[in-house]
């Protein structure tokens, strides 16, 4: 994601016009009281888990199979509105804002190293009384589902991750590479052009961004305090060597991965699909990096195809 995010970089200067202007567009932000009554529906909650106020939307059957949805980096959980829709019939579709994003917003412990990421998981599974349930996720999303299905194996039925962050992006490793000033800029301000950009960049084919969708990412980007998170979860993000840790996944995954992903290549789904030991990749060609968002029929498809093929326990 960083190296698109750089794209905007020149964009930045002539789209925001200076600095004292952008020190105070971030010191402002969109008011969250306002977002929330733009946004939040009558199947979202918030809740206080383990000192985050959380937004969490369910539905579907109380009683049926639970799976949570976790959405990418920059994004919120709008990003499965189409899965969502196609699995409530028989499933407890649970979704929430990861700390720091969307109408959650930040975290005042500010947890948003990935370790801290699939930690959280549990605490959100624990207040929603949920023991077990089928986990999927997309890059940021895929990444934090993974590593909590590796460390809490017992609490993991199936597992679908959708160009799930892991193997080495963008120089990141072990140690985690600093923002520099002009990403910095772009996630605290978010500009109209500048988020454009990006999204042409996560979609294969632009045209199936809607004007609706753009603005609505970028209101929950602007969301007062997202900015910051977004540069803090940057500037604490590692990727070390996961082939270890994803060998200790003992859920049936299923891994799908966007043809088109110029985030995160598609040779990574491959690697993915070796480390794992029941795993299986389904790649389609013509998307890109949120293939559930571009394509929810088609992707949703495979993936209710998995989540049915062994019962649901």
């Amino acid at each position: 994601m960083k190296r698109i995010l750089l794209i905007v970089v020149g964009l930045l200067v002539l789209v925001l016009g200076g600095i004292g202007y952008l020190t105070w567009q971030a010191a402002s932000g969109l008011d969250p009281a306002e977002l929330e009554a733009r946004y939040a529906t009558e199947q979202d909650r918030f809740l206080d888990i383990d000192g985050a106020r959380v937004r969490v939307r369910e539905q579907g059957p109380a009683s049926a199979p639970a799976i949570v949805l976790i959405h990418g980096f920059v994004y919120s959980l709008e990003s499965f509105d189409g899965w969502a829709e196609a699995l409530d019939d028989d499933f407890r579709v649970i979704r929430y804002d990861l700390l720091g994003h969307g109408l959650t917003g930040p975290d005042p412990q500010a947890r948003y190293a990935p370790e801290e990421r699939a930690a959280f998981l549990e605490h959100v599974l624990d207040a929603l009384g949920v023991e077990r349930a089928h986990l999927a996720g997309n890059s940021l999303g895929g990444l934090v589902a993974w590593r909590f299905a590796a460390s809490h194996p017992e609490r993991v039925d199936r597992l679908i991750l959708v160009d799930a962050g892991g193997f080495s992006i963008n120089g990141v490793t072990d140690e985690p590479v600093q923002a520099p000033p002009q990403l910095e800029a772009f996630l605290r301000f978010a500009p109209e052009a500048g988020v454009a950009i990006m999204m042409e960049q996560v979609y294969g084919e632009p045209s199936r961004i809607s004007d609706e969708r753009a603005e609505q990412i970028r209101d929950m980007m602007r969301r007062r305090g997202n900015g910051q998170a977004f540069v803090d979860h940057v500037n604490e993000f590692t990727l070390p060597d996961p082939t270890e840790a994803l060998g200790e996944i003992e859920a049936p995954t299923l891994i799908i991965w966007g043809g088109r992903d110029h985030v995160i290549s598609p040779e990574h789904g491959p690697r993915f699909e070796a480390a794992i030991d029941q795993a299986e990749l389904v790649t389609f060609p013509d998307l890109g990096h949120a293939p559930q968002e571009e394509d929810p029929e088609a992707t949703v498809s495979a993936a209710r195809a998995f989540l049915l093929e062994g019962g649901a326990s």
